[in-house]
């Protein structure tokens, strides 16, 4: 029987997401499975979570990764928070708002929403005028917006939020692992991301966080989280140190050692050090496209470093440029979505993608495409 696996092409992944691995991720991959309750994995899980807490800035005992990808994040923060009626507000400008407000309206919460024009940002201001009419259970909103390529002022509606009930929420699915994320100074109550972006580790785990705030609300809710597979009073029995670990379900085992060489990856290279590498490939990437004649779709002042949302040129096909960079060069990129689909081209710098090298094979292909 032909093996499918053996003819797989090694693509140069530029597109809003899965990055590129690098071998020792890989090579972690394969390493011998253990049991989940093997005393030597626990150890590793140990390390794992003390290594997410430090590029998260938090102290939140409940910080791990989620079996499943960075969707499956969203749905662990709000099912677990969520009791039918109540108040959720979302602060959206782009597909992951959108998602946000969908999944909210699903648990039978009262959902309230705020659009901003996709391409732009979370206004403050605006937001600051509907706290001041009505108080919210939650407020959600996306710090980097795959979609778009907006970074969202997270900070500035922590600080509408700081003399309020509200929870806090914030989905960093694209910025975790690129850009800072502080999640006790920002007075975040639940985070999440996933292991496919800027972290490059394949998708297949989403980490999360919730602030003792946050988990005295899921550990008091009147009914059960009505999710067992995502419900962290059981989660965290498993993952919590002080806590007696409990089977809760079989852990990925081989992915987590992904996780926790990419993570080690990160901290060898040097916190700072990896955001400043992103940034320096985001402003090549910007400076070849101008040399090309294409422009950037957000305004710099609010653009993501990670995830360059470029106009597509009046006249050139959207698809057959796509095609031809994946069929010809053994590049992906992304297509806009929503109302930006065929207006612009998604190009991610994320993880081990974001290097000099990878920036110029890409303009270099882009030139010839065009």
């Amino acid at each position: 029987m032909n093996n499918l696996l053996e003819s797989i092409e090694e693509i140069l992944l530029m597109g809003p997401g899965p990055s590129c691995v690098p071998p020792e991720v890989y090579k972690a991959l394969s390493c011998k499975t253990l049991g989940h309750l093997d005393p030597y994995f626990i150890k590793i899980m140990d390390e794992i979570q003390v290594l997410l807490q430090q590029l998260m800035n938090t102290q939140n005992k409940l910080t791990l990764p989620i079996s499943g990808t960075g969707s499956s994040g969203m749905e662990t923060c709000f099912v677990n928070l969520i009791e039918p009626q109540d108040t959720v507000l979302i602060l959206k400008n782009g597909v992951f708002g959108v998602r946000m407000e969908e999944v909210a309206s699903r648990l039978g919460a009262k959902v309230d929403a705020i659009e901003f024009e996709w391409g732009t940002p979370v206004r403050p201001e605006i937001v600051k005028e509907k706290l001041e009419d009505k108080s919210y259970k939650i407020v959600a909103m996306v710090h980097a917006e795959t979609s778009t390529g907006v970074r969202n002022p997270v900070i500035e509606i922590s600080k509408l939020l700081a003399d309020t009930d509200s929870l806090f929420l914030v989905d960093s699915v694209t910025g975790f692992g690129g850009i800072e994320v502080k999640v006790d100074d920002w007075g975040i109550d639940a985070f999440y991301s996933g292991t496919q972006k800027c972290l490059s580790c394949p998708p297949g785990l989403a980490p999360v966080s919730f602030s003792d705030r946050a988990f005295s609300v899921i550990s008091n809710r009147k009914k059960k989280v009505p999710n067992w597979y995502l419900d962290m009073n059981l989660i965290g029995q498993y993952w919590q140190k002080d806590r007696k670990r409990a089977y809760h379900h079989t852990a990925p085992i081989n992915m987590l050692y992904g996780l926790y060489q990419a993570l080690l990856l990160i901290f060898e290279e040097g916190v700072e050090n990896v955001f400043k590498r992103h940034l320096e490939n985001h402003i090549k990437l910007k400076e070849g496209l101008e040399r090309l004649g294409l422009k950037m779709y957000v305004e710099e002042s609010y653009r993501l470093p990670m995830l360059n949302a470029v106009t597509i040129p009046e006249g050139v096909e959207d698809a057959k440029v796509r095609q031809i960079l994946r069929n010809d060069f053994k590049i992906e990129i992304g297509a806009g979505l929503g109302p930006l689909a065929g207006k612009i081209w998604r190009i991610g710098l994320m993880g081990h993608t974001a290097r000099a090298e990878n920036v110029d094979r890409f303009l270099k292909a882009i030139e010839k495409a065009l």
